[in-house]
């Protein structure tokens, strides 16, 4: 369904193509009066005189070169992308700003929705990334409600940890006796989540660079293993899932949430899903997506885990997308005075609505897991 703007785009769009065929037609020399020849004259030196339809003009074949541009995706994965994009984003500070040290999608309930009219606005966007991180903590069996951590010694792994957001917050929550690791591939990402960590006197959250594929831990070393929107950078979905199983302890506790395509193996994906996939792949360099369904697979298929838990976040979710496009919208202090930034910021404002529409439309998922890995025998 196109928006009012295409609509109006589309409009002049003809009156624009009318007019230059109109430039274009060869002029038949007549000493006869033509009175059709002297009306197109006429309006032709009537379009010529109205700014109004000359910068429709300008504006919609700027718009058409613009979307030829933005549909190209110019962030595809490599084995350096993803460290490298990463780094970028920390350094220019741009997305800390709006989205905070949470740098995943935040948690909208039905009551945040139920408020009128795009809702979601009502709520604030940084605040839903704090009740996302509650929620799912909950969802993973040691909710802040639930004193899970009170006297305990818990070693947590946060995989893919970004600034470190949800890191100090299960830090805090479980306790001083516990303690947090977060591993990342970018180090500016390990920099800044370490100064976070000491801003906020957090000494249980601590960083480090490190390969959530070749992790360097021993068997069985933590009893919560954390995984927030990491899934869809890993470019061996079976790996990853192995290796975090490998680590949590006996007993231990898993939760993880990733972005998802639909499972495609009763209905094929058409020709419009695959290119919008990979759009979304190549555009924030991502490999692939696999499906909620193939996910639990791997995690059953690893023989060590029990209490398989699985769930779509979709509606809870989906508010996010535009919500970030519309932070920057009602706050441009954030980019305005980065020039070199703006295409960037284009691209992710457009990459958000793209987002938007995959997940709207059930191309996307927001899959959530947890289970519990089972006690030697």
């Amino acid at each position: 369904m196109k928006s009012p703007a295409w609509g109006f785009a589309i409009t002049y769009g003809l009156a624009v193509a009318n007019i230059a065929d109109g430039f274009t037609q060869p002029q038949v020399l007549s000493s006869k009066p033509n009175r059709i020849t002297n009306v197109k004259r006429s309006t032709e030196l009537s379009v010529l005189s109205n700014p109004r339809l000359i910068a429709a003009g300008v504006g919609l074949t700027a718009a058409a070169v613009g979307k030829l541009v933005l549909d190209k995706p110019s962030r595809p994965y490599d084995e350096n992308s993803v460290a490298t994009e990463y780094d970028a984003w920390t350094q220019d500070g741009i997305l800390e700003y709006y989205w905070g040290e949470h740098i995943h999608l935040g948690y909208y309930s039905d009551e945040d929705l139920a408020k009128g009219f795009r809702s979601w606005r009502k709520k604030d966007f940084k605040q839903a990334k704090f009740d996302f991180t509650d929620k799912m903590m909950a969802f993973g069996g040691f909710g802040t409600t639930t004193n899970y951590g009170e006297g305990k010694e818990l070693k947590v792994l946060d995989v893919g940890c970004g600034v470190g957001g949800s890191s100090r917050y299960i830090a805090r929550a479980l306790g001083s006796s516990s303690e947090v690791t977060g591993i990342t591939l970018s180090p500016n990402q390990v920099k800044r989540a370490t100064e976070l960590a000491e801003e906020q006197n957090t000494p249980n959250a601590k960083f480090q660079v490190m390969n959530a594929l070749e992790m360097d831990f021993p068997d069985n070393s933590f009893d919560i293993v954390w995984a927030c929107e990491s899934g869809e950078h890993m470019p061996d979905k079976k790996k990853y899932i192995d290796e975090m199983m490998r680590v949590l302890k006996p007993g231990g506790k898993f939760v993880m949430a990733t972005w998802c395509q639909r499972d495609d193996r009763d209905e094929p994906f058409s020709k419009k899903d695959e290119r919008d996939l990979r759009f979304l792949y190549e555009e924030w360099t991502h490999p692939y997506f696999i499906s909620i369904e193939n996910y639990a697979e791997l995690i059953e298929d690893t023989g060590m885990m029990t209490s398989i838990t699985t769930d779509d976040w979709n509606k809870q979710t989906i508010a996010s997308w535009r919500h970030s496009v519309w932070v920057g919208v009602e706050d441009p202090r954030g980019f305005i005075f980065k020039p070199r930034q703006y295409l960037k910021c284009v691209r992710d404002g457009y990459c958000l609505e793209r987002m938007h529409r995959a997940f709207n439309r059930g191309l996307m998922q927001y899959g959530m897991f947890s289970a519990t890995k089972k006690m030697a025998e």
